[in-house]
């Protein structure tokens, strides 16, 4: 730019150097100097206050660097390098510096102005780097019709002032003396605060005052001029004018940016209104999944039940209720979850918000881990039925057991007590005692050879006590009365048998052949009640090779058959000898047996019992074999059908992860075959629910274990819901990288390529990359990452960007965000605040009613219930904070 006199006012020039050249031409007005310091002083003020700050002496307040560094981070908006704290000399010249440094790095060619002058306190100098700022912060950017700065805002000046009478402005000194110029920018602008028609050119002192204290008061330009100085003077000085001149131009030029600022910023909201949505509904169904979850905790974790088979029964159909019915909505409410979060994830990424980060406790990882911790409840919850069942089928089979030998055993004893009492061999015969000492030496026989069967249901009763039997007080109070009993029969038998041997001097006569008899019939009395036992006892098995054991026991034991039906013979042989002997001697009462109870009717009764038992046992065996070859046919069925589905879950899993990779066509060719895939496999779903009701009918068949087969339904039915659950994740990874794709505006090579570069570096084909895999792709891909401490900087700036959770990995989506973000244009928060800043009028706050002006109703209304009041300095009444509005929209930003 130019000045009328010729001289050269571009910024890059030295400042002492036109200030001496003025001089030598005569043109320098001392005045100048006191202008610019107050125009300076007041022009600094104007920005310092936003930092809640100020300087009184421009030479000395700017010495030590630090409001000098401060003014220039304000008019700039950026961060400069941290300044020095210290008070030595060589720490102010380092403040100076490196706001000389700053201001360089703008483009501005700094000529003859150095720190020592700065930190000198030289006034000169000084004003000129003032100058230089104002230059280049403040009038550089002024543009009118191509002109540059000084010739634009000249321009702006006349054509603004055109219509106003005694106004005509060709300069920055002379046309602005009178005051005039500065009303009538004012009332072009803002014609309620000046009553231009009431002023007179020929009081320029009033005409002046009135323009400052309005700027002042309504527009919150300071003053910057003095009108005195400006009456006072023959020539105005021109860099003070312009400074203020200035402050006019940026003051009004914003009334044309407000529609354009309005516009992005109820795109901006419009956007984050949406993402809102999409956050309080993955709020409202990542509630309701884990509410759900946590009150089905407490009914898996359960382990309390009736101790009965059919509680434990009826707990199971619940449990298959459950399975069939209620989990299956779930497991497709936690995938449109999944889903709902990556399309967020996937808008956010695209408007360049931060990453969305649920609640505390509703993170996708801590659904995952409600939902493994359910499964794991599941599993646990099924197989303690199951071993329940096992339990209390067993229960259920020593219960049985108990009572049969308790009734056995009763009826045994039945009489016994009554007959150890009685006095009857008192008045006996000689042969009578001998009958009723041996009949009573049987009889200790036979007690001795119960002793095992007492002790039997007293184990019986301790197993059943320790496996919690729902009934163990009556099965207690059976046991102790059979072992009292024992007891009494026990002391009432060694009472007899001392009167017997008391009374054996007395009478001699022994009957050898009932002797013989009582002998031979006692055991196999013992073994008949054995064997009729042994023929009707109960059992459970589970495989073929229990019931073949037990098949060929009763096998091994009719092979002793033979052997018994001879020793029965000769029992009831003795007894026809007996018969024949009393007969043939008419010996009286010598049919009767004084040695045993037993009769030959009974043995024969006893005998045939266990001849007609024996084919009953045969068909009772051989029904249970067919059960357990229909078990094991149930087993192969399910093996069968096991083997098929098993491995085609893995290879359709093998298959998508393949697409996942991104290995097999374009994105739309991937999303084509990954729901065909998914089509394929709901189609399949019917082998499933096949193998479903086979799995029923095994467990329903009390069917534990198999052989034939690895799988079992338990891990069938994880494959299958991973199966949907990767087809699901897989389908709205494709669908995301196509919204990316086509939002950035990439190609499919270039899509192809990022892909291609990612994979070969993916070596384990896992979907992410370690931070050195990362680092390698991108050097495949052009980008310039030094080995140098700079290097590592900027590469661990670019891993904050793709991995902002600090996870150790860079997954696909992640990469392809960030190879496509630096060739788009999106909205930053810097651009949001300046569109704010100028709907406010330049001010650090934003009062409601400037936001309903400007917005429409519905966007005003959402940013005046969300920003949070201005605590700034110069705050009024109802200001609201819109930078911090703006940052919290996008997160933390590079300022």
């Amino acid at each position: 730019m130019m000045m009328e006199n010729g001289l050269s006012m571009e910024y890059g020039d030295g400042y002492m150097e036109q200030e001496e050249e003025w001089e030598r031409e005569g043109l320098l007005d001392p005045a100048w100097e006191k202008q610019q310091k107050k125009t300076f002083t007041a022009w600094c003020n104007s920005h310092l206050r936003k930092a809640g700050t100020a300087i009184d002496n421009i030479e000395e307040d700017f010495r030590n660097g630090l409001k000098l560094m401060l003014l220039l981070e304000v008019i700039s908006g950026e961060t400069l390098p941290k300044p020095d704290r210290g008070k030595m000399r060589f720490h102010k010249i380092a403040n100076v510096n490196k706001a000389l440094d700053f201001i360089a790095s703008k483009g501005v060619h700094l000529v003859s102005i150095g720190a020592e002058e700065i930190v000198d306190g030289n006034l000169k100098m000084t004003l000129g780097m003032i100058w230089t700022i104002i230059l280049r912060f403040a009038i550089q950017d002024i543009s009118v019709e191509e002109m540059t700065a000084k010739e634009g805002l000249l321009l702006w000046c006349q054509r603004k002032t055109a219509p106003y009478k005694n106004v005509n402005v060709q300069n920055f000194h002379l046309s602005f003396k009178d005051g005039l110029a500065f009303c009538a920018l004012i009332h072009r602008h803002r014609p309620d605060l000046i009553d231009y028609g009431k002023l007179s050119k020929d009081n320029p002192l009033e005409n002046l005052n009135t323009a400052f204290d309005v700027a002042e008061k309504y527009l919150d330009i300071p003053r910057m001029l003095d009108p005195d100085d400006l009456q006072n003077t023959a020539l105005p000085d021109e860099r003070a004018v312009m400074t203020y001149v200035s402050s006019y131009y940026h003051c009004f030029s914003g009334a044309q940016k407000a529609e354009t600022a309005a516009n992005r910023i109820c795109k901006v909201l419009k956007v984050n209104q949406e993402n809102e949505r999409l956050m309080e509904e993955y709020e409202r169904l990542a509630s309701d999944l884990l509410e759900w979850i946590r009150r089905t905790m407490p009914w898996l974790n359960s382990r309390q039940a009736d101790n009965s088979l059919a509680g434990v029964q009826k707990k199971l159909e619940e449990y298959r209720t459950y399975r069939r019915k209620h989990k299956p909505p779930r497991v497709e409410q936690k995938a449109k979850l999944e889903t709902n979060f990556n399309t967020l994830q996937t808008k956010l990424r695209l408007s360049n918000r931060p990453a969305y980060l649920p609640t505390e406790g509703k993170t996708v990882s801590d659904i995952s881990n409600a939902w493994k911790g359910l499964e794991l409840a599941e599993k646990a919850f099924e197989e303690w039925l199951l071993a329940e069942t096992m339990r209390l089928e067993r229960l259920e089979h020593l219960a049985q057991k108990f009572k049969h030998k308790a009734d056995a055993h009763e009826d045994w004893t039945r009489g016994k007590e009554e007959m150890l009492q009685s006095q009857d061999f008192r008045q006996c015969k000689l042969n009578e005692l001998k009958a009723l000492k041996k009949k009573h030496e049987a009889f200790e026989s036979d007690l001795a050879a119960h002793q095992d069967r007492v002790e039997q249901i007293a184990a019986i009763a301790q197993e059943l006590n320790t496996l919690e039997y729902h009934d163990c007080v009556s099965v207690n109070a059976r046991c102790q009365r059979i072992c009292d009993q024992w007891d009494r029969l026990g002391a009432l038998t060694q009472r007899r048998r001392t009167a017997l041997d008391e009374a054996e001097r007395i009478l001699e006569k022994i009957d050898i052949l009932h002797l013989e008899f009582a002998k031979r019939a006692a055991p196999f009395n013992n073994w008949l009640d054995g064997t009729r036992e042994d023929l009707v006892d109960m059992f459970i098995v589970h495989t073929m090779e229990e019931i073949q054991g037990l098949i060929q026991a009763h096998d091994q034991f009719k092979a002793t058959l033979g052997e018994a039906d001879k020793e029965f013979n000769l029992i009831v042989n003795l007894v026809r000898e007996v018969e024949s002997i009393v007969k043939q001697h008419q010996i009286p009462g010598g049919l009767e047996n004084p040695y045993t109870t037993l009769t030959a009717n009974e043995m024969t009764r006893k005998w045939s019992d266990v001849r007609q038992l024996v084919p009953q046992r045969d068909q009772t065996l051989a029904n249970e074999l067919r059960k357990q070859q229909n078990n094991e046919m149930l087993r192969r069925q399910f093996a069968e059908k096991a083997n098929v589905v098993g491995p085609w879950i893995e290879r359709q899993m093998d298959a998508v992860t393949a697409i996942g990779m991104g290995l097999q066509g374009s994105l739309e060719d991937q999303l084509h075959r990954l729901k065909e895939y998914e089509q394929a496999v709901y189609a399949y779903k019917p082998n499933i629910e096949e193998l479903e009701k086979i799995h029923q009918a095994v467990q329903e068949s009390m069917i534990f274990e198999n052989r034939y087969t690895n799988y079992t339904m338990e891990t069938l039915r994880v494959g299958w819901e991973q199966l949907l659950t990767s087809i699901n994740r897989n389908i709205n990874e494709v669908e995301n990288q196509i919204l990316t794709r086509d939002s950035k505006g990439i190609s499919q090579e270039q899509l192809n390529e990022f892909r291609s570069s990612f994979n070969h570096f993916d070596k384990n084909r896992t979907g992410r990359l370690t931070p050195e895999e990362f680092k390698s792709c991108l050097v495949s891909l052009g980008y310039s990452i030094g080995k140098d401490r700079q290097g590592e900087m900027d590469f661990q700036r670019i891993l904050a960007v793709v991995d902002p959770n600090n996870t150790g990995y860079v997954h696909f989506d992640a990469f392809l965000d960030f190879m496509t973000r630096e060739s788009t244009d999106t909205d930053t928060a810097e651009q949001v605040i300046d569109s704010f800043r100028i709907l406010a009028a330049d001010k650090p706050y934003i009062l409601p009613d400037e936001l309903r002006r400007e917005l429409p109703p519905d966007q005003a209304e959402y940013c005046i219930q969300r920003m949070p009041p201005y605590k700034g300095p110069n705050g009024v009444p109802g200001a609201l904070d819109y930078m911090s509005f703006s940052t919290a929209l996008y997160g933390e930003t590079d300022l």
